[in-house]
């Protein structure tokens, strides 16, 4: 982008980017009164962010692509009106088959959405900039995860259910007007799409994320007749494995270039988000359990537990940009997953009956810190020696192995918790959300135990994260100069 600064056009793309990952997690304090309103059982609730996700998630290989074909903020665009429009729709709803159904179509449009914001990044602001860039779009997402519980609760709280999706409109309004005026449109790169490539891979990410992201819904057992989630995971797999193979042998134009994984950084900084999405999705259920069925809070109250880590992490996320653009990405992202593992072993111990609110505070404050240098090192490092005629095929990619990381924290936390309660409180039926409503005095010690050792799991996924990071390969941009190492 030459003439202008890039800075503008972010933060109105930013604007749309907040609003579909809070979408993501808002509805989950709104459940009870869904259920309500609507008169719906919990299976039928579940959907109503199921459906979201997997139609968010699945397309995300293919929605990338799309901006490089026909621009991104042509894109963008699209998917911000559908995604605007069915948030309407949502609010509008009279049963929750229609709210579901109304879901599917808002998780499309932010699938289209997504890409394209860190697309513009990787080609609006320069390698040795885009560091700064990286942390504000992974500020933008991470307290966006954070603050969906929180401004779902004061809107149920103040408004009722509906207003969750009412409030969209204006903002997808303002977002709309912003990014035409603001976002460049930037040159299309021509692509053939690879029809049997989209099958392979719309077929494999839908069987794979449905049957992680509910199996525990079905006990891991039979969905209908002979067929089971495993027999979904396992037919997915193979799609996906099928999928690989063809794009391996594809002479054409193969939908995902596999050449893009042979950039050290790219491919490892995919298996790093993959765990910090894992995590940033896992971590807040124990806690959220604990904090109602132990402590007594309310979800709004439960929920503004987590505002010193998002309030922490935005004001240090500027920082981290500054410092990932000059130093080595495989020290700042390693202190930051080394940060944010350490905060959930120390909060997994604090979360006992009594605790001072103050105890549980300090460890999610270091939370916040050490997730700010977790995202704009890990972001800025994926995409900065790629080619720009791939920059939205990358971006789908990258965002494609961070929402099946939150999907499996999701299914691996709710399994983790289900055993460690029937570990602790064998007596205890139903799931864990229903036992809180009903959880006596005498069980507090052991149920907030349970969700201690729960904690444990993305304290420990992170570590491979870490690993991953170690391993990041110097940036391109940083090898001028005697601050080269050896073997770098």
């Amino acid at each position: 982008m030459t003439g202008a600064s890039p800075w503008p056009a972010l933060w109105a793309l930013s604007i749309g980017f907040f609003m579909i990952l809070v979408d993501a997690t808002i509805v989950s304090v709104a459940t009870p009164a869904i259920m309500t309103d609507l008169g719906a059982d919990v299976a039928s609730v579940v959907w109503v962010t199921s459906a979201y996700l997997l139609a968010y998630a699945v397309p995300l290989l293919v929605t990338g692509r799309l901006g490089d074909r026909f621009g991104p903020k042509q894109v963008y665009l699209v998917g911000l009106v559908i995604f605007t429009l069915a948030s309407l729709w949502c609010g509008l709803t009279t049963t929750v088959e229609q709210l579901i159904l109304a879901r599917i179509v808002q998780g499309l449009g932010a699938s289209l959405m997504n890409p394209q914001t860190m697309a513009v990044i990787t080609r609006t602001f320069p390698a040795d900039r885009r560091g700064r860039a990286m942390s504000l779009w992974g500020a933008v997402a991470g307290i966006a995860t954070l603050v969906g519980p929180i401004l779902g609760g004061v809107l149920v709280d103040g408004l009722g259910w509906e207003w969750i999706f009412f409030v969209n409109v204006p903002v997808g309004a303002v977002a709309f007007v912003l990014v035409t005026r603001l976002v460049p449109t930037l040159p299309t790169h021509v692509h053939r799409f690879d029809l049997i490539g989209v099958a392979l891979s719309g077929a494999g990410m839908f069987l794979v994320v449905f049957g992680i992201q509910e199996g525990q819904t079905y006990d891991w057992g039979t969905i209908a007749g002979p067929i089971s989630v495993w027999t979904l995971i396992a037919a997915g797999l193979v799609l996906l494995v099928a999928f690989v193979f063809w794009q391996l042998r594809n002479s054409g134009e193969p939908l995902l270039p596999m050449g893009l994984f042979r950039d050290r950084n790219f491919s490892l900084a995919n298996v790093a988000i993959t765990t910090v999405g894992f995590t940033v999705t896992a971590m807040s259920f124990p806690l959220m359990l604990y904090a109602q069925g132990v402590r007594g809070l309310s979800p709004t109250e439960a929920a503004l537990l987590l505002a010193p880590m998002a309030v922490v992490s935005g004001l240090l996320a500027p920082l981290a940009g500054r410092m990932a653009d000059r130093h080595h990405p495989r020290y700042l992202a390693g202190v930051g997953i080394t940060g944010f593992s350490a905060a959930l072993f120390w909060l997994a111990g604090a979360l006992v009956p009594g605790a001072p609110i103050w105890q549980l505070v300090l460890p999610l404050v270091l939370v916040g810190a050490a997730s700010a240098f977790v995202w704009a090192p890990i972001g800025s490092t994926a995409t900065r020696n790629l080619p720009m005629a791939h920059a939205g095929g990358a971006s789908g990619v990258y965002n494609t192995t961070r929402q099946v990381g939150a999907v499996l924290g999701s299914a691996g936390i709710a399994a983790i918790m289900e055993a460690r309660l029937a570990a602790l409180l064998p007596g205890m039926t139903g799931d864990a959300e229903a036992a809180v409503t009903r959880l006596p005095p005498e069980q507090h010690a052991a149920f907030a135990a349970a969700m201690g050792q729960s904690l444990l799991l993305p304290a420990v996924v992170l570590l491979f994260g870490l690993v991953a990071v170690l391993c990041f390969a110097r940036p391109v941009h940083l090898r001028r100069g005697p601050a080269v190492v050896a073997g770098d």
